[in-house]
């Protein structure tokens, strides 16, 4: 059958399974818009207040769900919005396929009304970005953008389309979805070393990233860390890769990693990294972080072996097969150990980290960060999606929130975007249909706080808990601790009237000062169905997230006070 481009844009769409697509109308895109409408009920579309906004909704939107989220802006600035929330996908591996539009091809490098090369400033945080001047190319070229987004390690596409492409016509073949990329497969001989390091180690380590999330490998993940009797600590993007009830989940490690789980690990004679970037908040200094252990690093990307840490043997493969491979090694060999004198240990330092970090010390009525995340936890389901933004805020949800499902945890680890959160808390609520909890700070909320708009027009049930100190919050214990207490720039000296905010956009907002007004306002709060809640809860400017390892340190360097 013969269709114009944008048909072909939408019809492909849906041919893949989208039902739900976040944007912004503008010149170049009226084509693709005009399609839209006559989808009709084929395709949700949500408007937001700014592009960037719909990035991170759509973002949001493929993290809960592990579906490709999808976005569509306008040339020029529309396009450039874009970059921030393409960049944040692009470091967390994020399937995303963004559609932007652009001036008539003939007008292309003329400096038209609106014009930019997107593809050109995108190129560096995409897997792959297109140009399309040719219509006959724009199904082959969508079908290809799909299967690139979720092959592999995952990540953002993006397709430029000229206005001209679209409104031309062609042949259409029904946009059907490719079959994925074949991923890495580890030969046996890889697989056989690894079991035998695992099985020679008495102090076994997992440290758990993002990876394992994005191959649904979970269940595998504590089948393998209970067969070898090891403890396991996690990067920020795998947090909910294991069920907070696990004995065997220690929280995050690195920086602002907890106690137990970062001392474990420097203990440890054997890490074994599963779908983790061995960044630099996680390592610290290399040279200590690895000094008394061997590495095993299992991950779908090739690139990333031996790329920060150097491993002393290595797995390229999808994480799910791999780990049920290696599982099966072991089983067929017959084992599976205890290891009595590490777990003493382990539960040694879990105890100690209970004593240190508890609250116990501290005056009753004080009204901390701990508390905040402890109550609004109460009112959670495990299967709750839960959204930050970066900061102060973010790092006290990861080490406080008690995360019991996969794809629960909605953050940007690699790109730390504050103005992420309300967003991306929104997309999780579309995607999931179930009620999303946004944990943010002053700062990050004023970044993005526009998009509140958008959750009120649309009813997105959205329960978002301001920590409000008034600062920014990490920069600032970065300067007490770094800098002299110059705290240059980081006093915010806002007067925004949260309470009067929420009300101005159409939403219910509570000022909140001590625990029982915040469980007076959470009650309430989740008894809204049918938009967004705002909790402002004030606390003091000079809470600290500790314990924290210094930029380059290790866990000798650990400050916890």
């Amino acid at each position: 059958m013969k269709a114009n481009g944008a048909e072909i844009v939408i019809k492909t769409l849906i041919s893949h399974g989208v039902t739900d697509i976040f944007g912004y109308p503008g010149g170049c895109v009226l084509n693709i818009y005009d399609e839209i409408y006559k989808a009709g009920e084929s395709l949700n579309h949500i408007l937001t207040c700014h592009e960037q906004g719909a990035s991170h909704v759509a973002d949001g939107y493929a993290r809960a769900t592990g579906k490709t989220g999808v976005v569509i802006a306008t040339s020029g600035p529309g396009a450039t919005n874009l970059v921030t929330g393409i960049a944040s996908a692009y470091l967390d591996s994020t399937p995303l396929v963004a559609i932007t539009g652009n001036v008539d091809s003939k007008l292309i490098g003329k400096d038209s009304f609106q014009e930019v090369d997107i593809a050109g400033i995108t190129m560096p945080v995409t897997k792959h970005n297109y140009i399309v001047k040719d219509v006959n190319e724009l199904e082959e070229t969508l079908c290809e953008a799909f299967r690139i987004a979720r092959s592999g390690r995952k990540g953002p596409v993006l397709i430029d389309i000229p206005k001209d492409v679209q409104a031309a016509s062609c042949e259409f073949h029904g946009g059907l979805p490719l079959p994925l990329y074949d991923n890495p497969v580890p030969d046996d001989t890889e697989i056989e070393k690894i079991t035998e390091l695992v099985k020679s180690s008495e102090r076994p380590f997992i440290y758990v990233g993002g990876g394992v999330v994005s191959a649904e490998a979970e269940e595998i993940l504590a089948e393998f860390a209970e067969l070898i009797d090891a403890p396991a600590g996690f990067s920020m993007m795998g947090l909910s890769a294991m069920d907070y009830k696990n004995p065997r989940k220690l929280g995050m490690t690195g920086m602002h990693g907890v106690y137990a789980a970062s001392v474990v690990q420097s203990e440890a004679d054997l890490i074994i990294g599963v779908g983790v970037r061995f960044s630099d908040r996680a390592t610290g200094n290399i040279g200590k972080y690895t000094e008394n252990a061997k590495v095993i690093h299992i991950d779908i990307d090739r690139a990333e072996i031996g790329k920060n840490v150097a491993p002393d043997l290595s797995a390229v493969g999808e994480i799910k097969e791999t780990l049920t491979r290696i599982v099966a090694k072991l089983k067929a060999e017959n084992f599976k150990q205890t290891l009595t004198s590490w777990n003493e240990r382990v539960t040694e330092l879990v105890t100690k980290q209970q004593k240190l970090f508890d609250g116990s010390n501290r005056n009753p009525g004080d009204f901390t960060p701990r508390k905040i995340i402890k109550a609004v936890r109460e009112y959670t389901e495990d299967n709750t999606p839960v959204a930050t933004d970066v900061g102060q805020h973010q790092m006290w949800t990861a080490m406080n929130y008690d995360f019991g499902a996969p794809r629960t945890f909605i953050t940007s680890g690699g790109l730390g975007t504050m103005g992420f959160g309300l967003g991306a808390a929104m997309g999780a609520a579309v995607g999931t249909g179930k009620r999303a909890v946004l944990i943010t700070g002053d700062g990050g909320f004023h970044m993005n706080m526009n998009e509140l708009a958008t959750a009120v027009t649309y009813k997105i049930p959205v329960v978002i808990v301001i920590i409000n100190n008034g600062v920014l919050g990490l920069v600032r214990q970065w300067q007490r601790q770094f800098y002299g207490e110059r705290f240059s720039n980081t006093t915010l000296h806002r007067k925004t009237d949260y309470v009067k905010l929420a009300d101005a956009f159409g939403a219910v907002g509570f000022l909140v000062k001590n625990e029982a007004e915040l469980r007076n306002a959470l009650d309430k709060a989740f008894e809204v169905n049918d938009g967004p809640v705002v909790i402002d809860c004030h606390i003091d400017m000079d809470e600290k997230v500790l314990p924290m390892i210094p930029p380059g340190g290790s866990i000798h360097d650990l400050i916890i006070k």
